[in-house]
């Protein structure tokens, strides 16, 4: 399955609810080992109301114990959105016949077109082959078990840890370029392909976290120390060279996530969303940097000031350039605000060719 093709914003809520160390995946593995399948509903708003027949009205709080006992009845358990409280066990649905399903058991297309029909979530539980079947709209979703989806999780942080060691190398290349003033259009859309390319093991590793819960709490926090200031340096990066008139981050990074795994090995078409046209020929432009990304390594320099130099002054070069009594001349710097700045660059453009060496 390609994680891409998945719609993660419906799909990772929808998994979270059921995560180990939650009460409703408790009571689903419960009903696993007790062998005897269960159907469970999120949702009594009238959608769901409207195809409920017969059943028993409970009413009561959500619990591991209740779900498993309640499952032993024929029927489904319908529980309010949040996964809260119980309204009815012993349940019989009835969705649209007409709703198309490819599932063959009774429970499974029962389930699917509930879902399809009404929106809500649905859970499968198979009593046989110990399945875990998840369905909300037209999304159907097949809950591995966690030994395996941690496996997976493992692989995807040893592929993070390379794909970030690369990152890092062409942002000090980036680095040097910059203070050197050689900096093509090339050399930006490898820096901005590869923080697309973190972005989407991520986007992976956050897949397999919402179905480990708890149990992937150590992933998590290295996934977390690895994606320390990769989204902000990647955001530096488009607002120091994106030659289109709107500047909307947001929709250029929506621009990049669009496109296919193919697309991003592709240079040129980079090269297009940035605004710098997709031939050949764009990559070798010369380009200089605002500055964003190298104003924002220096300590205690608010972002709101760095806006003020960049519009003042046009040009890292010509900020490099400048003077203190230049520098104090923009909005939000004064005296000693200009002597840290103009000290900053010196000892930041010292440590970025220093880490050539190593």
């Amino acid at each position: 399955m390609r994680v891409e093709k998945i719609p993660l914003n419906v799909l990772l809520p929808a998994l979270r609810a059921v995560a180990p160390g939650t009460l409703i995946r408790e009571g689903i593995d419960n009903i696993l080992r007790a062998k005897t399948g269960g159907l469970l509903v999120f949702g009594d708003y009238p959608e769901v109301r409207s195809i409920v027949e017969g059943g028993f009205e409970i009413n009561s709080p959500v619990t591991a114990t209740r779900l498993y006992e309640l499952a032993k009845m024929d029927g489904a358990i319908i529980l309010d959105e949040k996964a809260e409280t119980i309204w009815k066990a012993n349940a019989q649905l009835v969705p649209q016949s007409a709703i198309a399903s490819d599932e063959t058991g009774i429970r499974h297309r029962i389930a699917e077109r509930v879902a399809r029909q009404t929106g809500a979530m649905v859970i499968a539980i198979s009593q046989r082959r110990s399945l875990i079947t998840l369905y909300k709209g037209m999304l159907k979703y097949t809950l591995p078990d966690s030994g395996v989806i941690l496996t997976k999780a493992n692989q995807a942080i040893q592929t993070l840890e390379k794909y970030r060691s690369v990152l890092e190398k062409a942002l000090v290349n980036l680095s040097i370029l910059e203070f050197e003033e050689v900096v093509t259009v090339l050399d930006v859309v490898k820096v901005v392909q590869r923080v697309e390319m973190v972005k989407r093991i991520v986007g992976e590793l956050d897949l397999y976290l919402a179905q480990l819960g708890v149990e992937g709490r150590l992933v998590n926090m290295q996934m977390e120390e690895l994606m320390t200031n990769v989204f902000e340096d990647g955001n530096l990066v488009l607002l120091d060279y994106v030659n289109t008139e709107e500047k909307d981050l947001a929709q250029i990074n929506k621009s990049l996530c669009s496109l296919s795994s193919e697309e991003l090995l592709e240079l040129t078409a980079l090269s297009r969303i940035m605004g710098f046209g997709s031939s050949l020929s764009s990559l070798d432009i010369s380009v200089l940097p605002r500055g964003y990304r190298v104003l924002n390594e220096l300590p205690r320099l608010p972002f709101p000031v760095i806006e003020n130099m960049i519009k003042y002054f046009g040009s890292l070069q010509k900020i490099l350039a400048a003077t203190t009594e230049e520098l104090d001349q923009v909005e939000g710097i004064g005296e000693v605000r200009a002597k840290a700045i103009k000290n900053g660059l010196t000892r930041l453009r010292e440590q970025v060719f220093l880490d050539r060496h190593f």
